[in-house]
């Protein structure tokens, strides 16, 4: 058994002696569980000592007490142990991390709303019942028990969002009642609101940032005059926005920033070692702009986060460089980095034969539809995460043509009139450019872009907030129904669906198609790369898995496959496309070239 504490000398102490900790970001829930060692391996080649996750609730609880591999965070603990790396974890409640809802479960906010993150008994309750869960898996790992646990977070860049101390103080209480031994602490940015906000007296406070480490650490000493420094968030990289050009940060600038932060005698947690993927559609999303006409952003697929190991498993020149900075901080010479994985032997096409409506995807996999309601339900009342929403209402005639529109959209759907495709509207065009008469039924297919995970308006409701309009007038009598990324998990309810051969039309629907793996190939493989050329928006799956998002407006054209995800034989492939599909076909290669100096693509630099 071990101790680790916080002293008063500015150090953190193990068994008495002080350490400084070299952590690294890698998030259990972005990365095949298969991959796990390799990631944290190349952490530790880095010269790493210590490993960093968050811990998303929603992934967790998905429905109030329906718990979903819990034991995955006790599982990623024990394989950090096994790679000689201590750990840092940050259950949240609230985790941001650019995960949807910031990792509140859409149940919580939409039964509490504006009363999350705050000290309100309801809310307080159901994070109690929610750490009961999950904190069993940290205790019996931490330091003082022969684990690798060695600090625990309480909530999140708390000073980013409130002011309510109260609750943050029954957070870190309800931590230590649950058997939390090990330090407790806070992170928010070093700016002297944020620190006033999030910070507990009694709890260590770290400061997240990519530069200026001495300015940083000067205004964390305002409000922490001893004890160890660190910046829990070193940024090192940035995370992308669809639509948005790609972000891409010079390694030899980062470099120079991590420098720094070691030179003022600081710990440190670099933000991400290796950020991974957002699968399953479990990417977040920002508002960018004024508070009262903010944009939504929604974020990549990919979580590469120009990070020194990519989303691949590879090192890039941001690693070596690292690796250089930090080799004289370590107890001793650096392992070398694992094998590096191997992407597709050769580039494969999966020929996508068979089709079906999305009408007849909702009637095999859907919920069923709701009773007929005055005003359209949100995601929220309907109980959905992640999916669509389909929405039937009547527009009454005989009457002349006007305007059809949706107030309150969030945040796309694609409009059927009397069967025929007529447009997508957005949030911010939420009008269609043709003018529809009565009598006439309409139906939109409303899909969530990702929640927001930071902000104010976190937890803000999806689907359609206001109502239909026709001219200036609402349509009542409305009929949702719902189909949800989840029923997709069954691949025996897939199998059940009507699909029909393509017939090129390029239309939205479930297509599902195949390609052929070799034994040696199947075995070999790392991970590949998968693009659809010509295609709109959807999602894809390859053998199940559910690999994310892909959307035309970039930046993104190539979606992550891991290595175990694939297997010998015939590999099937399923696409949800949700507006025009291109060339019935998925392309299948090694992925994208490593970033390095070199070779990143031009982009707005962070």
């Amino acid at each position: 058994m071990a101790d680790f504490t916080v002293g008063d000398d500015d150090h953190f102490r193990l068994d008495g002696r002080p350490v400084r900790l070299l952590s690294g970001a890698l998030h259990y829930f972005r990365v095949h569980e298969a991959q796990w060692d390799h990631r944290l391996s190349m952490l530790r080649a880095m010269g790493l000592n210590c490993v960093e996750t968050y811990v998303p609730w929603n992934l967790h609880e998905p429905r109030p007490g329906r718990f979903r591999d819990v034991a995955a965070l006790g599982r990623f603990l024990d394989s950090a142990q096994r790679a000689g790396l201590r750990a840092i974890v940050r259950p949240g409640p609230y985790i941001c991390a650019e995960w949807e809802n910031g990792g509140l479960p859409t149940w919580v906010t939409g039964r509490y709303g504006r009363r999350v993150r705050t000290r309100d008994a309801g809310y307080l309750d159901a994070v109690r019942r929610w750490f009961a869960e999950l904190l069993p898996q940290v205790v019996e790992r931490q330091i003082d028990r022969g684990g690798p646990v060695i600090m625990v977070q309480a909530e999140n860049e708390y000073g980013s969002y409130g002011t309510d101390q109260e609750y943050l103080r029954q957070v870190a209480a309800m931590l230590v009642e649950l058997g939390v031994s090990v330090p407790l602490f806070t992170s928010d940015g070093p700016e002297d609101h944020m620190l006033t906000g999030g910070s507990v007296p009694g709890l260590l406070a770290t400061a997240n940032f990519g530069s200026g480490a001495r300015e940083a650490f000067r205004v964390l000493r305002r409000h922490q005059d001893k004890g160890p420094l660190m910046c829990m968030e070193f940024w090192c990289g940035w995370f992308e926005h669809w639509g948005a050009p790609p972000v891409v940060r010079d390694p030899a600038q980062a470099a120079d920033a991590l420098r720094e932060i070691l030179e003022c005698g600081a710990s440190v947690n670099i933000y991400m070692a290796h950020g991974g993927t957002n699968f399953g559609g479990w990417a977040g999303a920002n508002r960018s702009g004024p508070l009262q006409d903010q944009r939504l952003l929604g974020t990549v697929t990919s979580y590469d986060y120009d990070a020194p190991v990519d989303e691949y498993g590879r090192p890039t020149e941001k690693f070596w460089l690292f690796r250089e900075v930090l080799a004289p901080y370590a107890d001793g010479p650096l392992p070398e980095p694992p094998p590096e994985p191997a992407g597709l032997a050769a580039p494969l096409r999966a020929a996508l034969t068979g089709w079906a409506p999305l009408s007849d995807v909702l009637e095999a996999l859907g919920d069923e539809e709701q009773p007929e309601s005055g005003v359209p339900p949100t995601f929220e009342e309907l109980g959905v995460d992640r999916g669509l929403v389909r929405y039937r209402v009547a527009v009454p005639g005989p009457r002349r043509p006007y305007t059809l529109g949706v107030s309150g959209l969030r945040d796309r759907a694609v409009v059927y009139v009397d069967g025929v495709r007529r447009g997508v509207l957005s949030e911010e065009d939420g009008t269609l450019d043709e003018p529809v008469a009565g009598p006439a039924e309409v139906e939109l297919w409303a899909e969530s872009l990702g929640r927001v995970n930071y902000g104010p308006r976190l937890g803000e409701a999806k689907g359609i907030t206001g109502g239909v309009l026709h001219e200036r007038q609402f349509l009542h009598g409305v009929r949702a129904r719902a189909l949800r990324l989840d029923a997709f998990e069954d691949a025996a309810a897939v199998a059940s669906v009507p699909f029909v051969p393509v017939d090129g039309a390029g239309r939205g629907g479930l297509y599902r198609g195949s390609f052929e793996l070799a034994a040696a190939d199947a075995r070999e493989t790392g991970h590949a790369g998968l693009e659809l050329p010509g295609w709109t928006r959807g999602f894809v799956w390859v053998n199940g898995f559910c690999l994310g998002r892909y959307w035309s407006a970039g930046p993104q054209r190539t979606l992550y496959v891991p290595g175990p995800v694939l297997r010998e034989g015939s590999n099937e492939v399923w696409v949800l496309e949700l507006e025009e599909a291109g060339a019935p076909y998925a392309e299948l290669g090694p992925g994208p070239a490593s970033r390095t100096a070199a070779g990143v693509p031009e982009a707005a630099g962070i």
